[in-house]
């Protein structure tokens, strides 16, 4: 990889996708949207969800985080495959959490993701979330009280 295009896309897209994990973890719903092209799609086959466009996709976010007592989600680098302005990659998740209702657990899972480089840079065209392995056993911990301001 001597490319220093294909270099730079690489890392912008791994920035891309840190943005996301950071956007849903300080519940920034609106930055999450902007993550996505104008007609982009978040898939969760799981719970089921599906989301088209921007609006949709920060409204969706807004539901689900208003669900959670404590949320945490981290993102490990995995593949991408460059196509000109296009590319499609996945990246592995790992994340725990509590519902307001007292549903809890902890899941690995892969997004399977296809991006599109627009003027304001790489965007997920569609982000498709896969469960690999989930364990719904009671968290011995717990979120510590917010104190409101950001670290």
């Amino acid at each position: 990889m001597t490319d220093f295009r294909s270099i730079a896309d690489r890392v912008e897209i791994e920035a891309l996708r840190a943005e996301f994990t950071d956007a849903v973890m300080m519940r920034d719903r609106a930055r999450l949207a902007s993550l996505f092209t104008e007609d982009g799609v978040l898939r969760m086959p799981n719970i089921p969800v599906e989301q088209i466009g921007r609006e949709e996709i920060r409204a969706g976010g807004e539901r689900l985080q208003a669900q959670h007592e404590f949320f945490v989600q981290t993102t490990h680098p995995g593949t991408v495959r460059l196509d000109g302005d296009t590319a499609t990659g996945r990246a592995y998740i790992q994340e725990i959490g509590r519902t307001r209702d007292g549903r809890q657990g902890l899941n690995f899972a892969v997004y399977h993701d296809r991006y599109r480089r627009t003027a304001d840079g790489w965007r997920f065209a569609e982000r498709v979330y896969e469960v690999r392995y989930e364990d719904s056993s009671p968290l011995a911990g717990s979120a510590p009280p917010s104190t409101g301001t950001p670290v």
